[in-house]
């Protein structure tokens, strides 16, 4: 656009400048790369159903899971011959429900997944801050330790463990957690070694931060993502390592409704009546599947170089 000047010659105005677009919001940007992932989104709906589930468990539950009925011992799924409504995944052989049993198993596995996680994740971020930020001779101590834990075999070590302990799901849930600590531990300290030399902490560390200070609040934040990516596949470590520990013994005893000790309890009749070991099966399957689904679309979305 030109305008008239007072020698006569036009002038041309300088060009409306186009509006700045704000950057999506850190979150909404997360959630648009993870709904991508077909398969994390499935594995969300499970985990949160799973979880309604065994919140409410009282209300969703048809019967009492230790109550027995003598008069349904092994009563098959209501479509199968013999089957009754009121008893819909059919009973084992003691004639308690199956299907209160599995709903009740739920919360039992959600909160040992749960405390596993919270307890190793804890320890275990300590110990990588300590030795990824101290280095030298800090490090070499505690890096050597968790390579002699991972050395050996996750559920034999854990075995050990609950065997010292006792058998019980306390001792269980204490030596998943003992079991996966190196992870947390390893995967902490390498994001902080790749955080400690970056210029904000530099900077930090200039302007008169402390050591606990750069630590928790300066490094920490910048090294979440990794943890929350392997403290959800860590929910599916100890949701079956607790199931394996409680199917050789050594973790909930009888008649406590968890997964692998129903395993355990009902293998005898593996021929006879199959359902009795399938049900807790597949609730194992999906709920580990559902798990490691739901790790691999966090990692996708919160991994700068795979997102789509």
């Amino acid at each position: 656009m030109t305008t008239p000047t007072t020698t006569g010659v036009p002038e041309t105005l300088p060009a409306a400048s186009p509006p700045v677009s704000q950057p999506p919001h850190p979150l909404v940007e997360f959630w648009y790369h993870f709904r991508q992932n077909k398969g994390a989104m499935a594995g969300l709906a499970v985990i949160l159903l799973i979880a309604v589930v065994a919140l409410f468990a009282e209300l969703v539950a048809p019967h009492d899971p230790n109550i027995q009925y003598r008069d349904a011992i092994l009563v098959p799924p209501v479509w199968q011959e013999g089957g009754r409504w009121a008893f819909l995944l059919g009973t084992d052989d003691i004639g308690r429900d199956m299907l209160s049993r599995l709903i009740f198993g739920a919360r039992l596995s959600m909160m040992i997944g749960l405390i596993v996680v919270t307890l190793s994740l804890a320890v275990g971020l300590a110990l990588g801050m300590i030795a990824g930020f101290f280095g030298g001779a800090t490090d070499a101590l505690v890096m050597r330790f968790m390579d002699i834990l991972l050395s050996l075999p996750s559920l034999l070590l854990a075995v050990v463990v609950a065997a010292i302990l006792g058998p019980g799901l306390v001792n269980a849930m204490l030596a998943v957690s003992i079991v996966v600590i190196p992870h947390y531990a390893r995967l902490t300290r390498a994001a902080v070694m790749a955080e400690t030399n970056k210029d904000y902490v530099v900077a930090s560390r200039v302007a008169g931060a402390g050591p606990l200070r750069l630590m928790l609040v300066v490094i920490l934040p910048n090294c979440v993502a990794p943890l929350i990516v392997q403290a959800t596949l860590g929910f599916s470590t100890a949701i079956l390592d607790a199931a394996a520990l409680g199917f050789l013994g050594l973790g909930a005893q009888p008649p406590t409704p968890e997964w692998g000790t129903m395993l355990a309890s009902s293998l005898q009749f593996l021929q006879r009546a199959p359902w009795v070991v399938t049900w807790p099966g597949v609730a194992i399957l999906v709920t580990v599947l559902a798990f490691n689904l739901l790790g691999d679309g966090l990692r996708d979305a919160l991994d700068p170089k795979l997102k789509r």
